[in-house]
């Protein structure tokens, strides 16, 4: 399992919240998605077998909100 961070841009209020998570927990590979509106980040946990960061964004986008990986201190 892999903990992965994205910037999620023009939610406003907590349903929009409730609609990125629900999104993300329909992602195959996603064990658990967390979102907090502000400060607008999704924290996701993922089988990198079955997942990858690009189908997380997608997700994500496809919810009508942006997505930017965040990178870690163990990616850089």
């Amino acid at each position: 399992m892999q903990t992965l961070s994205f910037d999620v841009g023009g939610m406003t209020c907590g349903g929009c919240r409730v609609k990125v998570e629900h999104r993300l927990g329909q992602l195959a590979g996603v064990s658990q998605a967390m979102v907090d509106l502000q400060p607008g980040l999704a924290t996701v946990v993922i089988d990198p077998a079955l997942a990858s960061p690009a189908q997380v964004i997608s997700a994500i986008n496809e919810a009508r909100f942006s997505a930017t990986a965040r990178t870690t201190g163990a990616d850089a």
